[in-house]
């Protein structure tokens, strides 16, 4: 399996081998979808937090005796039904919403999505996309670029979710010349994950020979 290799100016650069490992696994949605739930869940934070009856301040002494008055019987001005009680049943912080995920299982839906991605035509291969200096304008021409050489003209236009670019090692001037475009992501190879892929239409990878090398790691 070979694909393409394009430039910073959008011109074929040559030819990448692909692993099948990593880029010939049959889609399963049933698993990525497994995965990408339990990963939402572990990201996920429990910020909403209620004061059941116990927690709310007052309600030490009976509002009125139990007979007698002609009101209904309280206990307690702490309970659910009075203004400035507890809340019954409602959301806690304490709430646990992780999930666990087997690692076999997370690299096989990662590989799996990778590969419905490049199926999808929405892989593109570049031979390098660093930059001397952090430069916006720069990037903006460099996306253009390989926009019009990979026949992919939305990724010059697209506004929401675009491309994940996906580099070997880091590149602080790179991430700053993309860090004012919201719709793009640049992340390091051993930090994406399914979410990731999921989020975005279009992955870019860079320096291809050592960025497949590290995605073979991975799904080994």
């Amino acid at each position: 399996m070979e694909t393409k290799i394009f430039n910073k100016e959008g011109k074929e650069a040559g030819k990448v081998a692909l692993p099948e490992s990593v880029f010939g696994v049959a889609w399963n949605p049933d698993l990525v979808h497994e995965v990408v739930v339990s990963m939402q869940s572990n990201a996920r934070t429990s910020a909403a937090h209620t004061k059941d009856r116990s927690e709310v301040s007052g309600g030490g002494k009976k509002p009125w005796r139990q007979k007698g008055t002609g009101r209904a019987r309280h206990g307690s001005r702490r309970s659910p039904i009075w203004t400035g009680g507890g809340v019954a049943h409602g959301p806690r912080s304490d709430k646990d919403y992780s999930k666990k995920i087997n690692k076999k299982v997370r690299a096989k839906a990662f590989a799996s999505t990778l590969s419905k991605k490049l199926s999808d035509g929405e892989v593109v291969f570049v031979d390098s996309l660093a930059i001397e200096s952090p430069k916006a304008a720069e990037a903006k021409n460099i996306i253009k670029a390989i926009a019009g050489g990979a026949g992919k003209e939305d990724l010059a236009t697209k506004r929401k979710n675009t491309a994940l670019i996906v580099l070997p090692t880091r590149n602080e001037a790179t991430e700053k010349s993309f860090r004012n475009f919201g719709n793009f992501l640049v992340a390091q190879v051993k930090d994406i994950n399914s979410v990731d892929l999921l989020t975005y239409k279009y992955v870019l990878v860079a320096e291809p020979s050592a960025t497949i090398e590290a995605l073979e790691k991975r799904v080994a």
